[in-house]
């Protein structure tokens, strides 16, 4: 069954059915790939103008299919959260972590480390 706004016996449906089996084959749960099917195929609509309504994200950037489940580029810093560093210096046995943020805390572990 294709999404809502897509006819069955067109190119959308016949997409939506070729993305679901390919997420069956993949071990993935029938509710799960019909979720994968939908989300690529309405974005495909959306990119291509054949939906009434269309959010920024799914007209900007690469297709669903050529993403091929790549994770989303995120600007957040990496390393360990404040909360990981606290529970670290106390461990160290840090005196004053409870009123350090979270650049203290770190320089803090790190003098204590070495």
């Amino acid at each position: 069954m294709p999404p809502r706004g897509v006819k069955k016996g067109t190119k959308r449906a016949r997409q939506c059915e070729k993305i679901k089996r390919s997420a069956s084959r993949r071990a993935a749960s029938t509710s799960r790939a019909k979720q994968v099917a939908a989300r690529t195929v309405n974005k495909n609509r959306a990119r291509s103008g054949e939906s009434r309504t269309k959010s920024r994200s799914s007209t900007r950037g690469s297709s669903p299919q050529r993403r091929g489940g790549q994770p989303s580029d995120t600007n957040r810093q990496k390393g360990q959260t404040k909360e990981q560093l606290y529970n670290q210096a106390k461990r160290l046995k840090r005196q004053g972590r409870s009123s350090m943020n979270k650049g203290q805390l770190q320089q803090a572990v790190a003098a204590k480390s070495r």
